[in-house]
């Protein structure tokens, strides 16, 4: 169950079960993000990462999802090439109430909302033949909390 789970922990899957969300934890007290993550597209060999960073005022969660982005230091125009999606990302938890995602030692959420991924990978590198051959909804769900 999602309720026993840290956010820094959970496991996620889209409904066509062609995609896994993972998170892992950062580890680091001094990180700008409060979650880390990686997107699977099952049946390739394609993992993307992803990171969610708090925003202010007002107070948001701020996702990237990214493909092969450089090491070290990278330029806007290198990050902004392998940005695959970026927007707000939301938590529904079990009575359907939709909120900011919670950092890293958080609850885990029931659900999670990345709106308007499934176009964004529509539109990207990872589309095509050998690659992502289904988009996925926006709303993944829980499916364990790993250890």
């Amino acid at each position: 169950m999602a309720a026993e789970c840290k956010q820094a922990n959970a496991v996620y899957t889209d409904r066509d079960g062609a995609y896994e969300l993972r998170f892992t934890p950062i580890a680091s007290a001094a990180a700008a993000a409060s979650n880390r993550f990686t997107v699977t597209v099952l049946k390739t060999p394609l993992t993307l990462d992803g990171y969610v960073m708090p925003s202010e005022d007002p107070a948001r969660s701020l996702a990237m999802v990214m493909f092969k982005c450089p090491d070290g230091d990278a330029t806007g125009a290198d990050l902004e090439a392998c940005t695959i999606w970026q927007g707000m990302v939301y938590s529904i938890d079990a009575k359907g109430t939709l909120d900011n995602l919670q950092p890293e030692a958080g609850q885990a959420a029931d659900k999670i909302v990345f709106p308007g991924i499934g176009p964004a990978i529509r539109a990207s590198s990872i589309w095509g033949k050998g690659k992502a051959s289904v988009a996925p909804w926006d709303v993944l769900d829980f499916k364990e909390c790993a250890s």
